[in-house]
């Protein structure tokens, strides 16, 4: 096995091998009876290397009787350990352990985002003109719900903590490191540095015990990817506990920061687009909900709409670069409320309309907005805009909602604009000529260049000119 158990013996530890271990173990069982185990010699196996399945049951079963007849001729061994298990349960009932005052209370935050379902908090309101990030936003909206709930919210990154604004998560609470002995009422976890899949289990961990929320941060580029196991895993433990015992999932935030091709300047290595592609659409209905909003603004509500589904795995994509604020009644788009359905309608045209645009990604969308559509409006043309900001929020309306929202007619006729893979659009495009006139960032066959966002957005023609012209 590619682990090994370590044996202290006196000042000396020694590696041994787990399968040693288990051999001693049936060794020293067998030595206890007449009886032997089912084998067979070298090249004369019975059930043919396996591939009788009826014999390897036969024989596994055989064995297990074997053991079991061995312990049943051992009462008293048996008898001590029943006795010990029985002690332990006795001393840990004994000790009366009750969480320690002002400890976290996790039913608190969910009473805070239900009560704060309809309104921003005011503290977290954003006026049009100001300029903030989507990471900023996420921090502050998961540090509110962490002062509601006592703690009940536990952060790391790999690495990343001020860069991703994780850290905002524990503000008010005691600065540095966890430490059960010497800091326990921080919010902020060491994970081994840039170690993304164990921060990822550890934080599912964490959540599974059903009195904190873990979540960890790192650059969309490694943290999808690297914690795609321990989401998957956590996904599957949720789903037969819910099955068992008939409790609701226990979410973890997988927070995939520095979101897409808008972090230029770090280069094709960390500027990714690909992402989304791995855990969007990819779990079942209800395990992991993807966020993907594109104005500061859209964080608190499309977060408080995840809460309320109690997915196993939150996964938001939230970029680096500052943004301004867009006065969206100006512009006369939808407020950002309307993210919460997953896809909405930022604007709808007059009548029927010159044809419809889906877009997809912060970067993608300030571009169209801030420079195609002023393009577009002065040229009169009249469209119908719409934007995705989770695709698992949308596939959990109800049908007849899904089809009132974005009706199959706009999805055959429209064209796509993201920040992310072109099979992110594939759900909302459903003709080849949408497709083929669908823009993303690798559209002309290349990994981008390093450089800054709208750079990168020039090279991968996805600024606002090369949009208006699309």
């Amino acid at each position: 096995m590619a682990s090994e158990w370590r044996i202290v013996c006196g000042e000396i530890a020694l590696p041994v091998n787990p399968g040693f271990v288990l051999a001693a173990i049936v060794t020293a069982l067998m030595s206890q009876t007449e009886e032997t185990l089912p084998r067979c010699e070298a090249g004369q196996q019975r059930c043919d290397s396996g591939a009788n399945k009826d014999l390897v049951e036969e024989c596994y079963w055989e064995a297990l009787g074997i053991v079991r007849k061995t312990l049943e001729s051992n009462r008293p061994v048996v008898d001590m350990l029943a006795e010990r298990t029985q002690a332990a349960r006795d001393r840990l009932d004994a000790a009366e352990r009750k969480p320690r005052e002002g400890a976290p209370h996790l039913e608190a935050l969910y009473q805070a985002a239900q009560e704060n379902m309809n309104a921003t908090p005011e503290e977290l309101v954003l006026a049009p003109g100001s300029q903030t990030t989507l990471r900023a936003e996420l921090g502050k909206a998961l540090n509110y719900l962490n002062k509601a709930s006592s703690g009940a919210v536990l952060a790391a990154a790999a690495d990343l903590l001020g860069s991703t604004s994780v850290n905002t998560v524990a503000k008010g609470f005691p600065e540095g490191y966890y430490s059960a002995s010497t800091n326990p009422a921080a919010r902020l976890l060491s994970i081994g540095g840039i170690c993304e899949d164990a921060m990822s289990g550890i934080l599912a961990g964490i959540s599974t015990f059903g009195r904190h929320i873990g979540a960890g941060s790192s650059y969309g580029a490694f943290i999808a990817p690297l914690g795609h196991i321990a989401a998957r895993l956590h996904g599957i433990g949720n789903q037969a506990q819910r099955e068992l015992t008939g409790a609701t999932f226990k979410p973890f935030l997988l927070i995939c920061a520095h979101a897409g091709i808008k972090t230029g300047e770090d280069g094709p290595t960390h500027a990714d687009p690909q992402p989304l592609q791995l855990l969007q659409g990819n779990f079942p209905l209800g395990t992991v909900i993807t966020l993907t909003p594109w104005d500061p603004a859209e964080i608190w509500p499309l977060l408080m709409a995840t809460l309320e589904k109690r997915p196993a795995v939150i996964a938001p994509f939230v970029t680096r670069p500052s943004e301004t604020i867009l006065d969206r009644e100006a512009l006369g788009i939808a407020p950002a409320s309307g993210a919460t359905t997953g896809v909405y309608a930022l604007r709808r045209a007059n009548g029927k309309g010159d044809g419809t645009i889906v877009l997809q990604g912060s970067g993608a969308t300030y571009a169209f907005l801030e420079g195609a559509f002023p393009l577009l409006e002065d040229k009169g043309v009249d469209l119908n805009i719409y934007y995705v900001s989770s695709a698992e929020l949308f596939d959990l309306l109800p049908t007849e909602e899904q089809k009132s929202i974005f009706p199959d007619e706009r999805a055959q006729e429209a064209m796509g604009i993201t920040g992310f893979t072109l099979p992110t659009m594939y759900k909302w495009i459903r003709s080849e000529d949408g497709l083929a006139r669908t823009m993303y960032p690798f559209q002309k066959g290349h990994f981008l260049g390093s450089g800054q966002a709208e750079m990168v957005l020039l090279e991968a023609g996805m600024d606002g000119e090369a949009s208006s012209r699309r």
